[in-house]
């Protein structure tokens, strides 16, 4: 009996893996496996090996709808034009490839693979597997007509493609790099005199990792965002005796959580620092200041207008983080920004499965606490919007156009920089009020 039932198995699995190879060999075939990889990574990303700190629930929007993208265009897609099918893989390819270069290609060559890392590898070869697909389909596709037709009809696709890739695809990938990379170590200390390792937790439940100085001269300042670049100013406001923390944000270096880089729940963390330093001995409550540098003065003047935590705040390179700002910049700029930033708003919202942030001209109105604003000349990107917040702050405030690049005020113009920046603190959180 045992031999009869044998057969009759072994013969259905023989045809089914000759259906599944014959399949193989088609461009659907090829093109519903890449998407097949690609959602399998997202599922294993997002539901089976979240990052520590977060679980599938943190992740449910934002995993569903890429999940959907990936199954209902594997599924549809036989049903599109050669031209339509074309195009979709060269898209969907490029932007797969991104998935997996710049996460999983990214953590695997800073810390080596781990966790959905071994997935998120496979989707670099589907996802040019795809970008191979799609020109072939498109070169392949209406062959007919004369020679001049049919190149400029090509050239024409190639203009498409160029734009396209700007347009649509550049922000959807810096979305989900932003929303899913971020620094993978800790940086060597050098801060200038000795601190201490020091951890604490958001309101969220996620552990957030860091240092800290003790203030000498009874106020401290929290520097953000992380603990590498802002470890010059730091040495600074520690050599003029003041009490400064660093620590990672979350998704960031030792702490916990998804990373997003735009900073859109930086306020959490914040919060999760004061009321730490509020539990130190011999941090006066009322003399906590802080000093954010790009996307940290970003997140410090949200936080500045939802509370009154922090008495003074120096926000230096703050300027774009969702097409709420894109949209206050002027003339040419404006006509680039302003899409591209839609879309970036957009598909962050998606990954993160959050909500993007409200305008920081809104915010910095307001702001009731003294506000310094630093913004280079010339800046990054939106970074003279940092003007348009001055302009939208009450009293007191300052602010400074300084020389070089982006958040470069310290390294173009050290002493002034120093004078400046210790000055405020030293009137704000110092003086007698």
């Amino acid at each position: 009996m045992t031999s009869v039932t044998q057969a009759p198995v072994s013969e259905s699995r023989k045809a089914a893996a000759a259906r599944a190879a014959a399949a193989l060999r088609t461009e659907a075939g090829l093109a519903r496996l890449a998407l097949g990889v690609a959602a399998l990574h997202v599922v294993d990303d997002n539901f089976v090996q979240p990052q520590p700190g977060t679980s599938a629930g943190d992740h449910l929007v934002g995993g569903l709808v890429q999940t959907a993208f990936f199954v209902l265009l594997a599924w549809w897609y036989p049903r599109f034009r050669p031209g339509v099918r074309g195009t979709l893989a060269i898209f969907v390819g490029l932007f797969t490839a991104v998935m997996g270069f710049g996460e999983a290609g990214y953590y695997t060559r800073e810390n080596g693979p781990s966790g959905d890392d071994y997935t998120g590898l496979l989707v670099i070869p589907a996802g040019l597997l795809l970008v191979g697909i799609g020109f072939v389909t498109l070169w392949r596709s209406r062959k007919g007509g004369g020679l001049v037709r049919r190149y400029a009809r090509r050239a024409l696709v190639a203009l498409g493609l160029l734009l396209g890739t700007y347009f649509i695809v550049y922000p959807v990938s810096e979305a989900y790099v932003i929303t899913h990379a971020a620094r993978a170590y800790v940086p060597a200390p050098a801060l200038g005199t000795s601190y201490e390792d020091v951890a604490f937790t958001t309101a969220d439940g996620l552990r957030l990792e860091g240092w800290y100085v003790p203030s000498q001269n009874g106020a401290t300042v929290i520097v953000i965002p992380g603990r590498k670049g802002p470890q010059a100013p730091a040495r600074i406001l520690a050599r003029h005796g003041y009490g400064v923390l660093l620590f990672d944000r979350r998704g960031e270096g030792a702490s916990e959580g998804d990373p997003n880089t735009l900073g859109w729940a930086g306020t959490r963390d914040l919060e999760a620092a004061v009321s730490y330093l509020r539990e130190r001995d011999y941090v006066d409550d009322s003399r906590i200041g802080g000093l954010g540098l790009s996307v940290g003065g970003e997140m410090l003047l949200q936080f500045a207008a939802e509370t009154d935590d922090l008495k003074a705040v120096v926000s230096e390179g703050a300027g774009i983080r969702s097409v709420r700002e894109a949209t206050q910049l002027t003339g040419s700029e404006r006509l680039v920004a302003a899409p591209v930033f839609a879309l970036v708003t957009g598909a962050t919202a998606v990954f993160a499965s959050d909500l993007p942030p409200p305008s920081l001209t809104n915010l910095s109105a307001e702001i009731s606490v003294p506000v310094f604003f630093i913004h280079a000349t010339p800046g990054q990107g939106g970074e003279i919007l940092s003007q348009t917040y001055y302009e939208a702050a009450s009293q007191p405030k300052e602010i400074w156009a300084a020389e070089g690049g982006h958040v470069g005020a310290l390294t173009a113009e050290p002493d002034e920089y120093e004078r400046r920046v210790v000055g405020f603190f030293d009137d704000n959180l110092l003086e007698e009020r």
